[in-house]
Protein backbone atom coordinates (compact mmCIF):
# COMPACT_ATOMS: atom_id res chain seq x y z
CA UNK A 1 0.00 0.00 0.00
CA UNK A 2 1.06 3.44 -0.85
CA UNK A 3 2.06 5.00 2.32
CA UNK A 4 0.71 8.34 1.55
CA UNK A 5 -3.22 6.71 1.14
CA UNK A 6 -3.54 6.79 4.67
CA UNK A 7 -2.77 10.47 5.25
CA UNK A 8 -4.99 11.33 1.98
CA UNK A 9 -7.53 9.80 3.56
CA UNK A 10 -7.41 10.88 6.39
CA UNK A 11 -6.92 14.85 5.12
CA UNK A 12 -10.18 14.10 2.89
CA UNK A 13 -12.15 13.47 5.99
CA UNK A 14 -11.84 16.84 7.33
CA UNK A 15 -14.51 19.31 7.44
CA UNK A 16 -12.85 22.39 6.21
CA UNK A 17 -11.09 20.74 2.76
CA UNK A 18 -14.16 21.46 0.60
CA UNK A 19 -13.33 25.25 1.32
CA UNK A 20 -10.16 24.63 -1.10
CA UNK A 21 -11.76 22.61 -3.80
CA UNK A 22 -11.17 25.07 -6.45
CA UNK A 23 -7.60 24.96 -5.25
CA UNK A 24 -7.40 21.33 -5.46
CA UNK A 25 -9.39 20.72 -8.63
CA UNK A 26 -6.77 23.50 -10.64
CA UNK A 27 -4.01 22.00 -9.22
CA UNK A 28 -4.70 18.29 -10.18
CA UNK A 29 -6.01 19.78 -13.84
CA UNK A 30 -2.22 21.10 -14.16
CA UNK A 31 -0.73 17.62 -13.32
CA UNK A 32 -2.67 15.85 -15.68
CA UNK A 33 -2.34 18.43 -18.22
CA UNK A 34 1.51 17.75 -18.00
CA UNK A 35 1.59 14.41 -17.43
CA UNK A 36 -0.57 13.85 -20.48
CA UNK A 37 -3.16 11.98 -17.90
CA UNK A 38 -1.00 9.61 -16.55
CA UNK A 39 0.05 11.15 -12.78
CA UNK A 40 -2.58 12.65 -11.04
CA UNK A 41 -3.08 14.27 -7.41
CA UNK A 42 -4.61 11.09 -6.22
CA UNK A 43 -2.29 8.49 -7.84
CA UNK A 44 0.09 10.26 -6.05
CA UNK A 45 -1.39 8.73 -2.99
CA UNK A 46 -2.42 5.60 -4.35
CA UNK A 47 -5.87 6.37 -5.48
CA UNK A 48 -7.31 5.68 -8.43
CA UNK A 49 -8.64 8.79 -10.38
CA UNK A 50 -9.97 10.08 -14.09
CA UNK A 51 -10.54 13.24 -15.79
CA UNK A 52 -14.28 13.05 -16.75
CA UNK A 53 -14.86 15.25 -19.98
CA UNK A 54 -18.20 15.68 -20.73
CA UNK A 55 -20.67 18.65 -22.51
CA UNK A 56 -22.24 21.29 -20.22
CA UNK A 57 -26.24 20.67 -20.58
CA UNK A 58 -26.77 24.13 -21.11
CA UNK A 59 -23.51 25.72 -22.92
CA UNK A 60 -22.81 22.68 -24.66
CA UNK A 61 -19.25 23.65 -24.14
CA UNK A 62 -16.92 20.25 -22.94
CA UNK A 63 -16.25 20.47 -19.28
CA UNK A 64 -13.50 18.11 -17.30
CA UNK A 65 -13.26 16.98 -13.82
CA UNK A 66 -10.77 15.11 -12.06
CA UNK A 67 -12.63 12.39 -9.93
CA UNK A 68 -11.48 10.11 -7.63
CA UNK A 69 -13.18 6.55 -8.96
CA UNK A 70 -13.08 2.99 -8.10
CA UNK A 71 -12.69 0.20 -11.48
CA UNK A 72 -14.96 -2.01 -11.29
CA UNK A 73 -16.56 -4.63 -13.59
CA UNK A 74 -14.97 -2.85 -16.79
CA UNK A 75 -15.79 0.36 -16.00
CA UNK A 76 -15.49 2.98 -12.88
CA UNK A 77 -17.70 3.85 -10.25
CA UNK A 78 -17.68 7.52 -9.37
CA UNK A 79 -19.84 9.23 -6.29
CA UNK A 80 -21.44 12.65 -6.97
CA UNK A 81 -20.22 13.92 -3.34
CA UNK A 82 -19.10 17.30 -3.69
CA UNK A 83 -17.38 16.35 0.19
CA UNK A 84 -20.95 16.04 1.17
CA UNK A 85 -22.20 19.29 0.42
CA UNK A 86 -25.56 19.81 0.17
CA UNK A 87 -25.84 20.74 -3.26
CA UNK A 88 -24.31 17.95 -6.39
CA UNK A 89 -21.54 18.65 -8.42
CA UNK A 90 -22.64 20.02 -11.43
CA UNK A 91 -20.80 17.29 -13.35
CA UNK A 92 -23.31 14.88 -12.35
CA UNK A 93 -25.97 17.13 -13.91
CA UNK A 94 -24.22 17.59 -17.28
CA UNK A 95 -23.13 13.54 -17.92
CA UNK A 96 -26.51 12.31 -16.75
CA UNK A 97 -28.11 15.18 -19.42
CA UNK A 98 -25.34 13.77 -21.80
CA UNK A 99 -25.79 11.84 -24.96
CA UNK A 100 -22.19 10.97 -24.42
CA UNK A 101 -18.99 11.48 -22.14
CA UNK A 102 -15.25 10.86 -22.37
CA UNK A 103 -12.72 9.43 -19.61
CA UNK A 104 -8.94 9.69 -19.38
CA UNK A 105 -7.92 6.93 -17.20
CA UNK A 106 -3.85 6.42 -16.56
CA UNK A 107 -3.75 8.40 -19.87
CA UNK A 108 -5.89 6.41 -22.43
CA UNK A 109 -9.00 8.11 -23.18
CA UNK A 110 -12.45 6.20 -23.46
CA UNK A 111 -15.66 6.94 -24.61
CA UNK A 112 -18.68 6.00 -21.52
CA UNK A 113 -22.19 5.19 -21.02
CA UNK A 114 -23.39 6.62 -17.66
CA UNK A 115 -25.31 4.32 -15.45
CA UNK A 116 -27.10 5.79 -12.75
CA UNK A 117 -27.17 3.06 -9.90
CA UNK A 118 -30.69 3.09 -8.21
CA UNK A 119 -32.08 0.77 -5.06
CA UNK A 120 -29.82 -2.15 -4.27
CA UNK A 121 -27.26 -2.05 -6.99
CA UNK A 122 -26.81 1.24 -5.32
CA UNK A 123 -26.54 0.03 -2.14
CA UNK A 124 -24.48 -2.90 -3.62
CA UNK A 125 -21.70 -0.24 -5.62
CA UNK A 126 -21.36 2.22 -2.38
CA UNK A 127 -20.18 -1.00 -0.37
CA UNK A 128 -17.68 -0.88 -3.51
CA UNK A 129 -16.79 2.62 -3.13
CA UNK A 130 -16.50 2.83 0.63
CA UNK A 131 -13.28 -0.06 0.25
CA UNK A 132 -11.35 2.60 -2.25
CA UNK A 133 -13.07 5.97 -0.27
CA UNK A 134 -14.32 5.60 3.56
CA UNK A 135 -14.15 8.96 3.40
CA UNK A 136 -18.22 8.85 1.27
CA UNK A 137 -19.43 7.57 4.63
CA UNK A 138 -18.20 10.38 6.24
CA UNK A 139 -19.69 13.30 3.24
CA UNK A 140 -23.25 11.31 3.45
CA UNK A 141 -23.54 12.01 6.72
CA UNK A 142 -22.81 15.97 6.18
CA UNK A 143 -25.81 16.33 3.38
CA UNK A 144 -29.71 15.52 3.37
CA UNK A 145 -29.22 14.17 0.12
CA UNK A 146 -28.71 10.68 -0.99
CA UNK A 147 -24.86 10.81 -3.12
CA UNK A 148 -25.27 9.62 -6.96
CA UNK A 149 -23.16 6.67 -7.78
CA UNK A 150 -22.72 6.63 -11.38
CA UNK A 151 -21.16 3.21 -12.95
CA UNK A 152 -18.99 4.48 -16.17
CA UNK A 153 -18.88 1.54 -18.90
CA UNK A 154 -16.76 2.14 -22.31
CA UNK A 155 -18.88 2.29 -24.70
CA UNK A 156 -16.63 0.28 -27.10
CA UNK A 157 -14.44 -2.77 -25.60
CA UNK A 158 -10.38 -1.45 -25.25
Amino acid sequence: MNPLRPVAIRLGAQPWLPRFARFIVGLDRGIQRVTGGRLTLLSIAGLPELMLTVPGRKSGILRSTPLLCVPHEGGWLVAGSNWGQAKPPAWVGNLLAADEARVTFHGVDHAVEPHLATGQRRAQLWQVMLQTWPNYAKYAERTPREIPVVHLLPTQPD
